[in-house]
This record gives C-alpha cells, sequence and structure tokens, in this order.
C-alpha cells in the first residue's frame, strides 16, 4: 500500500490521443540514443548506459510539472496544471490514471522527510501535505496577512523545513489558475518544520521557479524566469542551514528557458529546459559548465530521479512524461 492515501486510484486511464508535438517522438532505433549528447567528458561517466534510450511513458496532457517519486509504493505523481489534475503512474504495470481531480491547479510536487506528498496549488494559492490518512493540511497560504501569489515548486530540507518559490504564474489568467491581482512579492520562503514560521529568504528575485538544493545542503539553486536573459542564481545556506547568503549567477540561460530540476549525488543539476536550439534536459557540473543534454520534442518543464536505486530519471515534457535510466543517482530531498 502506498504511504500517500487519497488519490483516485480507481479513475479511468489517459486518452489515447497524441498531441502534435508529442506525436513527433519516435523511440530510439538503435542504441546508443542520439538524443543523448555529450558536451563534456564528464558527462561520460553519469549519463545513461549506451543500451538505455529515451522512453515516452504516457502523453495527452496539457502542461506537465511536477513529478515526485514513491518509492514505497513504486509510483510516480506529476501535475497537470490546466486540467486540474494529478497524475501516477506505476512502475509495475505501466499504466497511467488521474491520482487526484480536482487538484487546485497543482504545480510542483516533493515528499517531506516522513514520506508525505507536499504540493504547491496555484488555485488556492497554498502549500499543503497530504497526511497518511489522505487529509490535507495547509502549510502555508498567507504571508502577512495577505495571500501567496502561486507556488510554484518546493523542496524540503533534511530538518524538515519546506522551502517554495511563489511567482504570479498561476494568477495571471484562468488557464494555470485564477486570476488575480498580486499582493506580495515574488519572494522565496522557508517554512520551518517544527513550528511552522515562514519567512523570506529571497525577495529580489523576478519570476522565481524551479529550486533544489545541492547534495550537501551547502547551496539552494533558484530560477529566476522572469529576467532577461533568463538565469539560474545559487546561494550559500548559512546560520544552521535556515538563511541564504552571497547570491550570484550560476548560469546565464541565454535563449534557454530552465524551469524546474534537481542535482545528482555528485552535484551536478540536471535541469528541465526549452530553448530555440533545444528541449529536454541540460546538465551542469557544479562549476557551472554545460557537460550534457537529453533531447525531446517537448519543452521539459520539470524532472526528478526514482526507481530502486533512484537512477531513473523522469521527466514532465509539456504534454506527455519521458523516462530514461541515468548512471548516477538522485540526491535525497529531490
Amino acid at each position: 500500500m502506498s504511504a500517500i492515501p487519497g488519490g483516485s486510484g480507481n479513475s479511468p486511464p489517459v486518452g489515447v490521443a497524441v498531441p502534435l508535438a508529442a506525436s513527433r517522438w519516435r523511440p530510439a532505433e538503435s542504441y546508443p540514443d542520439p538524443a543523448i549528447r555529450t558536451l563534456d567528458p564528464r558527462f561520460d561517466a553519469i549519463k545513461p548506459p549506451f543500451n538505455a534510450a529515451v522512453e515516452r511513458l504516457a502523453t495527452g496532457f496539457r502542461w506537465a510539472e511536477g513529478p515526485v517519486w514513491f518509492g514505497d509504493g513504486r509510483f510516480l505523481l506529476w501535475s497537470d496544471i490546466p486540467n486540474n489534475r494529478i497524475m501516477r503512474w506505476d512502475e509495475e504495470t505501466g499504466s497511467c490514471a488521474v491520482f487526484r481531480r480536482p487538484s487546485n491547479n497543482a504545480n510542483g510536487n516533493t515528499r517531506d522527510r516522513q514520506g508525505r506528498l507536499v504540493t504547491c496549488e496555484h488555485g488556492s494559492r497554498r502549500i499543503t501535505r497530504t497526511e497518511y490518512d489522505g487529509s490535507i493540511t495547509v502549510i502555508l497560504d498567507r504571508f502577512e496577512g495577505k495571500p501567496l501569489n502561486s507556488p510554484n515548486d518546493a523542496v524540503v530540507k533534511s530538518d524538515d523545513s519546506i522551502w517554495f518559490t511563489d511567482p504570479p504564474f498561476g494568477i495571471l489568467g484562468y488557464y494555470e489558475g485564477q486570476r488575480s491581482q498580486p499582493e506580495l512579492p515574488t519572494n522565496v520562503y522557508r517554512v520551518d518544520g517544527k513550528t511552522g514560521e515562514a519567512r523570506v529568504v529571497a525577495g529580489d528575485i523576478n519570476g522565481p521557479n524551479g529550486l533544489c538544493f545541492s547534495p550537501d545542503e551547502k547551496r539552494l539553486y533558484v530560477v529566476e524566469s522572469r529576467s532577461r536573459p533568463r538565469q539560474i542564481r545559487v546561494f550559500d545556506v548559512v546560520d544552521d542551514g535556515t538563511r541564504l547568503a552571497h547570491d550570484r549567477v550560476f548560469v546565464g540561460a541565454g535563449e534557454g528557458s530552465p524551469d524546474g530540476f534537481r542535482c545528482d549525488v555528485h552535484g551536478n543539476l540536471w535541469c528541465g529546459w526549452g530553448s530555440p536550439a533545444l528541449n529536454g534536459v541540460v546538465v551542469f557540473a557544479p562549476d557551472a559548465t554545460m557537460i550534457g543534454q537529453i533531447a525531446l520534442p517537448e519543452r521539459c518543464a520539470n524532472l526528478c530521479f526514482g526507481g530502486r536505486w533512484r537512477n531513473h530519471l523522469f521527466m514532465a515534457a509539456s504534454q506527455s512524461l519521458y523516462a530514461v535510466y541515468v548512471n548516477t543517482e538522485g540526491a535525497a530531498g529531490g
């Protein structure tokens, strides 16, 4: 039995209609998969094995986001934001079904250190936790008496604190949430895991989006999606892991659009990406060198590591869910 009940596991499977963008995808006809590209020799040690290819696990969504792996149940959850649902893919059967509808236009998902689902909800403008009995606990929906904008992505640190970004994307219209005027800046927040106290840890980021910690939790990476060009910023985590300092640009994305990302155990950053030159995933070494790429026919919004050994990379990309095995493991907390 899954550690996270509360999903509509008996819902019918996703329809088989293949959107135009996804229909361009074809499985690799031979090994190695040409979609996997080495830009730096360091990628060779961690990239997919020569006989592992990109697979499309499911399609038929409007905007796939926020994948999160549940090893205890051997399933993956991810959001289909405009369709107001969270989806579920089962490793054992390969089946895909609705896990939760309505989802309040859920976006980013992660697990806390007790294995519970933590979700960013656009429609309700809040961060929630799904308890073991399936009930929903509101972690935060207001700050200093004002409603949040539209929580986008979240990570949980080893001290049980929840860190999340709060851009306005879900209140810009009725496609991914409900139109409204923002009442707060576009902050990055930390919610204390013991007291529930919320604090702004970064308040000068224009459109904060994806975020993740380095494996040792000494760095926090944050996408600034409204800067021109877009960029990934990095902060040092200080004061016993409760505050950020030494803000600097990690990567200037040029024409690229970084979105959600996760670190592997070696500190490499695997980043969902979209650009005229590449849709898919790009991989940055800890020194900010782009060392590898995984090309997809659709823009990748977010990703996570899963599987028994955390070496199965799941990619939520526009209208489809893709996956490939890699020669590294995802860092804890993703």
